[in-house]
């Protein structure tokens, strides 16, 4: 399974892994842990489904909130590098986004923003859209793709 193989590539590298949840109530760090073992890899997760609860417990900025919204690269970059900082981890993904039902002409259902921060690497941020797949749906494709993410980090820290 892709997950068991993305915490052996952390154990192997010395990396241990933070996560910053929003619209997916932790199911990466649910996905990371069912796997026997993972204690040796994932340091915590952050549930922050409240704008106060990532600014208390990631130190998003309230200033970032204000200009771009719960759903933005923006706020995504801050929760992914607040993980790292408020964790004992080297590399922390994070998610944000409208699993709907719902959405806006502005954000619609499905668009979901990721945030990727390592120690050494410059933190990114982007954007998928899922489309109106349901909130269920949106919630797996969003988990599937942060795993991806970690896997990808993975991949750039054994390069580095």
């Amino acid at each position: 399974m892709i997950v068991a193989a993305l915490l052996d590539r952390a154990k192997a590298q010395g990396v241990m892994i933070a996560t910053a949840e929003s619209c997916t109530g932790g199911m990466v760090a649910s996905a990371l842990t069912d796997i026997p073992g993972s204690s040796a890899v994932v340091d915590r997760g952050f549930v922050t489904y409240t704008n106060a609860a990532k600014q208390q417990m990631l130190g998003v900025q309230a200033a970032t909130l204000d200009a771009y919204g719960a759903v933005s690269e923006e706020v995504a970059r801050e929760m992914a590098e607040g993980a790292l900082h408020h964790s004992q981890a080297q590399l922390a993904v994070s998610i944000t986004g409208i699993a709907g039902p719902g959405g806006s002409e502005f954000k619609p259902e499905g668009r979901v923003c990721f945030g990727l921060a390592a120690d050494g690497l410059h933190t990114r941020s982007e954007t998928v859209e899922f489309g109106p797949l349901g909130r269920e749906n949106v919630r797996r494709a969003a988990r599937d793709h942060a795993l991806g993410l970690l896997s990808q980090a993975l991949s750039s820290i054994a390069q580095k």
